[in-house]
């Protein structure tokens, strides 16, 4: 607060604070990841193989670029560009599986695949790097992140099965991490009892 010349009083508002974002656009992450390496990985079975479809518009879509938002509003610059990053892939690759893909021939929609995991996995490369200067379980998800994509768009820009399978085996573990993270972010963020560790960032 401060007093003027002239006696008026002007009073400058204290900035809300809002809650950590982060265990949601990680959880996000986690889930939709989860339900497209299941159907890489080959153990969709009798399903259709679009269940992972409505998620990557609705939550690892938008709740995860909601949560990069937030963290725009966090000042939080690296969660902000991871989520919402994050957030534009899902809607984006959602987009696609509905409108392009369809209309695809031939190989097409691999090659299509492949350069857009080919494009987030360069994006993702300095995520990760930077990601050591966060902590351990952060780290973790991008590393993990970073195999999943390398093994998916070589598998298919070579239109290799099993290589996409492979992918889909690590982006399992990839929502696992991911999940994890999230996890730890709630508990330590109630502040109660249960605790989980995250580990300190690698690069100080």
């Amino acid at each position: 607060m401060t007093v003027s010349d002239d006696r008026t009083v002007q009073s400058t508002p204290a900035a809300p604070t809002i809650a950590d974002p982060a265990p949601l656009g990680l959880g996000a992450f986690a889930l939709t990841t989860f339900l497209l390496s299941v159907v890489n990985a080959g153990w969709a079975g009798s399903s259709t193989g679009n269940a992972w479809l409505g998620y990557a518009f609705a939550y690892g879509g938008l709740c995860q670029l909601l949560a990069g938002m937030w963290e725009f509003k966090n000042k939080n610059v690296f969660g902000a560009t991871a989520f919402s990053t994050y957030g534009g892939f899902w809607i984006g690759l959602g987009l696609w599986a509905r409108l392009v893909a369809p209309h695809a021939t031939g190989h097409q929609s691999s090659y299509d695949l492949g350069w857009i995991l080919l494009a987030f996995a360069i994006f993702n490369t300095y995520m990760m790097i930077l990601a050591l200067q966060v902590n351990i379980a952060v780290f973790g998800v991008f590393l993990t992140l970073e195999l999943t994509e390398i093994f998916l768009f070589i598998g298919n820009f070579s239109t290799s099965d099993t290589v996409v399978k492979i992918g889909g085996y690590i982006g399992i573990i990839t929502a696992l991490v991911a999940w994890y993270a999230s996890a730890a972010n709630v508990a330590n963020g109630i502040g109660g009892k249960i605790r989980l560790p995250v580990g300190a960032p690698l690069v100080a």
